[in-house]
């Protein structure tokens, strides 16, 4: 296998590089961007957010790099969820209104489309765009979709781009609906059934 591709297991102590590949990986991406359209507020916000949004996957065996972080996942397994209480906290230290409440109101959909079932929840993966269009996310998505498989358990994520739902529709995943706040970008709630 070509190296590049070898996926590894993350840790805690890869946490500043893990949010860094992620926060590069989403730096063009429609909603994070419509959410932090001015770069400092970006960084500033988003970096942090990576960890408090899937950083338990550290905990849990499930954080993944690819190569030396050309891309990185995040698998929440059932039965762990976000540190909500902090992401609203963050976002409320680095936004104002009206966004603020945009923001919030997206969130709360997204809540509204998870499964009520036990699941994997992928909150984000993402390939550097230096990395992009080689196989990375793909790859990604595969090795996490293992567990899923093994367990038969369903695998839930939302896609932040057309071209993202596309990747995900070509793994099994389908469309739940369609989630939209104040002027934002489509995000699309989906599930893969275990195979």
């Amino acid at each position: 296998m070509d190296r590049a591709l070898d996926i590894r297991l993350a840790t805690r102590s890869d946490k500043d590089r893990f949010e860094a590949a992620m926060t590069m990986a989403f730096s063009a991406d429609p909603v994070a961007r419509w959410a932090w359209p001015d770069p400092l507020q970006y960084i500033n916000t988003f970096m942090p957010m990576v960890t408090l949004f899937g950083g338990k996957s550290f905990d849990h065996g499930s954080a993944y790099v690819i190569g030396d972080f050309s891309g990185v996942a995040q698998w929440l397994p059932p039965g762990v969820h976000p540190d909500d209480g902090p992401i609203g906290e963050l976002f409320a230290q680095n936004m104002s209104e009206p966004k603020l409440g945009e923001l919030v109101f997206l969130f709360e959909q997204m809540a509204g489309y998870h499964p009520h079932e036990p699941h994997w929840y992928l909150p984000l993966i993402g390939v550097d765009p230096v990395s992009q269009g080689r196989g990375y996310g793909t790859e990604l998505m595969r090795h996490g979709l293992v567990a899923c498989d093994r367990d038969q358990q369903p695998a839930y994520l939302e896609a932040t781009s057309p071209a993202n739902r596309q990747l995900y529709e070509r793994h099994g995943f389908r469309v739940l609906g369609e989630i939209r706040s104040g002027d934002s970008p489509p995000l699309f709630p989906m599930l893969r059934e275990p195979r």
